[in-house]
């Protein structure tokens, strides 16, 4: 993508209702007028009080440092995600594009792109909104671009919606140790993890599109975090070919995500999947994991008191297509030979066996009522000696979870 310095004699102008600010366009190419803006933008940021509506004029605008909002109650406006952009293509020095440490926060309709670090991050906020913001590295997929495009974490009442996600070498929308999301209406391409929710409690994830990534939607649990997520609704989005190659730094968790993978839940509980069309993801359209099929339960660290094991997975009424034909896992494609043949796929959902003995026979670990889709148990407590097929233990039902508000 390419990007002109912003227009000459582009004005701007200090709104007449309190408490609005518009931030000045550079009146020339000048880097002199470009370090006028970044100055101009950082001392707004600075100077905020609560209710203040920040705006971002069309332009492409430069910096070479971090922003950053302390402040509860500031909105930051744009007038597009095409129109007003903050490039940090030039960055020196911060380890974020925007970093906010507030409440009552909305940022809307424009776009972060190319930073060195995270684009957007927010830290322990309660009522974030993020709308029509967009945020991308524009070289294209790359180990070098930054973790995570829009970054919420340990906030409250988040809404992320009309957003786009491009590029991010671990998740391009995610939510960690959050609780209370709606994330709905956006769009996640050529990331590690299109959209990710990480021990977060009550979310609802619907109506996106994620393509392009190496998966598309993952609903995790990770050791050694103070709270553990459960409660997630994925459903009415469309995840499709999913196959990008992997490019997450070693060592990342992510790093561990097959390409080829539509819907991943990782050591989540009470997780329903129902109503998106989910199609072409090569490894699997939807894979059930615990954490020992992402990381080593064995590692020095890791709490006794965390539970690997996914539970109360309910998946239905989804539409399946394609998918499971050219999985990324050399065990994986060992199996699909041995059991599908040349021309086979797996099944559409991928559980990868590990159950907790202690809790009763009956739990319902995972239900699936979807027509004719089957669940393949690939046996990896038992080395994939032994996948089976047989549906008769998700044959069941789970109570359909309530709506997110807030």
């Amino acid at each position: 993508m390419k990007h002109n310095y912003i227009y000459a004699g582009i004005a701007a102008l200090l709104l007449a209702a309190c408490g609005n600010q518009t931030a000045k366009a550079p009146a020339d190419h000048e880097t002199a007028s470009q370090n006028d803006f970044q100055k101009q933008l950082q001392t707004q940021l600075l100077d905020a009080k609560a209710g203040d509506v920040i705006t971002i004029p069309e332009g492409t605008f430069y910096f070479d440092r971090s922003l950053s909002l302390t402040v509860d109650g500031v909105t930051i406006r744009g007038a597009g995600h095409k129109k007003s952009i903050l490039s940090f293509k030039n960055q020196i020095a911060g380890a974020e594009g925007l970093l906010v440490t507030a409440s009552d926060f909305t940022i809307e309709n424009l776009a972060i792109e190319d930073t060195k670090g995270d684009a957007l991050k927010i830290n322990e906020g309660k009522n974030i909104t993020i709308r029509g913001v967009r945020t991308e590295w524009t070289g294209g997929p790359d180990v070098n671009n930054g973790a995570y495009g829009i970054y919420p974490v340990q906030t409250q009442n988040v809404l992320i919606e009309d957003s786009i996600a491009i590029g991010a070498s671990d998740a391009g929308i995610y939510v960690g140790q959050s609780q209370n999301i709606i994330m709905r209406r956006n769009r996640a391409e050529f990331n590690v993890a299109g959209m990710e929710v990480e021990n977060s409690i009550n979310a609802d994830v619907y109506n996106n599109v994620a393509t392009n990534n190496t998966g598309g939607i993952l609903v995790f649990n990770l050791p050694n975090l103070e709270q553990r997520g459960y409660k997630t609704r994925v459903h009415n989005n469309e995840v499709i070919a999913n196959n990008l190659k992997n490019f997450a730094h070693k060592g990342a968790i992510v790093a561990s995500v097959p390409a080829g993978t539509g819907i991943i839940i990782s050591a989540n509980d009470q997780v329903e999947i129902f109503n998106n069309i989910i199609k072409n993801n090569k490894t699997s359209n939807i894979v059930v994991s615990s954490y020992f099929s992402i990381g080593s339960m064995n590692e020095k660290g890791i709490k006794a008191s965390f539970d690997p094991y996914p539970e109360g997975i309910y998946i239905h009424d989804n539409i399946f297509e394609g998918g499971g034909n050219a999985p990324a896992p050399l065990e994986m494609k060992a199996l699909k030979l041995a059991m599908f043949g040349i021309g086979g796929a797996l099944p559409d959902i991928l559980w990868d066996g590990y159950i907790n003995a202690e809790l009763p026979k009956n739990t319902k670990r995972l239900c699936v009522q979807n027509g004719a889709a089957k669940v393949i148990n690939v046996d990896g407590p038992g080395g994939y000696k032994k996948p089976s097929i047989d549906q008769s233990a998700y044959d069941c039902t789970l109570p359909v979870m309530d709506e997110v508000t807030f």
